[in-house]
């Protein structure tokens, strides 16, 4: 950080010799004033940023700690027993909706596609005959 020459106190407490056409003294009192405000206010955001910049190196350092204690390897595997894949998910999903659902389908009576396949198929057969 720079060496600063004057400190918010020492502005405040800076006294001028007056001479016989030197500035107002009320304006320049009023115009440092302001400079202490701004010089305060610097300092302030200085510093929350010096606090910010020490926690995110920390933080950097931990981090780089962490990485070094890792294992060094190309991509960590994930054992197959913990990995849950799609076709996974629909297996199990299949196997719920038909202990779910599967009761209820034996219970009605089904259509099987094959003889209403047939069936359609036949007609159609009919249809060309039909026209000559």
């Amino acid at each position: 950080m720079a060496n600063l020459v004057y400190s918010p106190k020492d502005i405040l407490q800076k006294e001028f010799k007056t001479k016989m056409r030197g500035y107002d003294p009320e304006e320049v009192d009023e115009f440092l004033d302001n400079v202490i405000k701004d010089y305060e206010a610097y300092n302030k955001e200085l510093l929350i940023l010096q606090e910010e910049n020490n926690r995110l190196l920390a933080k950097m350092d931990q981090m780089a700690k962490v990485q070094q204690a890792m294992p060094r390897g190309g991509a960590q595997e994930v054992p197959k027993s913990t990995a849950v894949t799609n076709f996974d998910i629909l297996k199990r999903l299949s196997n719920l909706e038909r202990e779910v659902f599967g009761k209820k389908l034996d219970d009605t009576p089904s259509v099987s596609t094959s003889h209403v396949a047939s069936r359609y198929s036949s007609e159609i057969d009919n249809s060309e005959t039909r026209q000559f």
